[in-house]
């Protein structure tokens, strides 16, 4: 089974021996146009995991082509660009400059961020728009907040989503116990963590049950037990995320732990091309 870390969990250009770790680097969403992101403070532990707000921070489209996939290209990683933006043209335009860079092996768009407001067209119309800009792998990223994801999974392969990541954050609150008042400045935020995990199980074997195409299984996984869950119920990759934050070193742990059973799977993520997805 393939590792790879969950968008926005990881900067390789930072530390690149952690991303190297990875069978595959997913950047932190990019949108057109540079954002700074939500106001301080954005992060907060909670049990069972954190929240975070971030806001989709970035640098913008031409920035992250200009300086920041020269560097990422040098890594010598396979290439995933997360995708954001508040309409189906934002997504179009994104996908249609990164259809160009040789250095992008796979696009996955970011449908489910819970710290934004969210683009009026539905999900299967963004990527509609995003498949017509590009013929790259195209990945799309579901909430579990969705009633009925496996007719969410249903439209976006429909409309030509070649893979799933399962899932994104969901929406919670924390208190200061002292003041009563929200945690984080933005008020809500996205939560990850273990307990993040049966949602995420339930999803992904829901989605599995209705497409026939991959999933990169995400939420809660620290563990080999945990990954061969998420293989047991239909991904055919993991992603790492909130346990990122505690031990850089994970995906080398985890993929000792893994090569005790055999959760190989016939999916490359490096040899990736839209013709090749099984």
């Amino acid at each position: 089974m393939e590792i790879l870390n969950a968008s926005g969990c990881l900067d390789a250009l930072i530390a690149p021996d952690v991303a190297r770790q990875l069978d595959a680097f997913v950047t932190k969403t990019v949108t057109p146009l540079a954002r700074e992101g939500s106001p301080p403070p954005r992060i907060a532990e909670v049990d069972g995991g954190m929240l975070n707000a971030i806001g989709l921070q970035n640098p913008g489209l031409q920035a992250f082509l200009g300086r920041n996939l020269p560097r990422l290209a040098e890594l010598d990683i396979a290439l995933w660009v997360s995708v954001g933006g508040f309409s189906k043209e934002d997504y179009a335009r994104s996908c249609e400059r990164l259809d160009a860079q040789d250095a992008v092996r796979t696009i996955e768009l970011n449908l489910s961020c819970p710290n934004v407001e969210e683009a009026p067209e539905t999900a299967a119309e963004l990527v509609t728009a995003a498949r017509a800009a590009t013929s790259k792998p195209l990945f799309a990223k579901l909430s579990p907040a969705t009633w009925d994801i496996a007719e969410s999974a249903r439209a976006v392969v429909a409309a030509g989503a070649d893979g799933l990541s399962l899932v994104n954050t969901i929406r919670g609150l924390a208190l200061d116990p002292t003041s009563m008042t929200p945690r984080l400045a933005r008020g809500s935020g996205g939560y990850s963590g273990p307990a993040l995990k049966p949602v995420a199980l339930a999803c992904v074997w829901a989605c599995a049950s209705a497409v026939d195409v991959p999933i990169v299984g995400m939420g809660g996984i620290s563990t080999a037990s945990d990954a061969r869950e998420f293989a047991s119920v239909g991904a055919t990759a993991v992603a790492l995320g909130t346990s990122l934050f505690s031990d850089p070193w994970r995906p080398s742990r985890l993929r000792r732990e893994l090569a005790a059973g055999d959760t190989t799977s016939a999916y490359s993520l490096r040899e990736t091309t839209r013709g090749s997805i099984a």
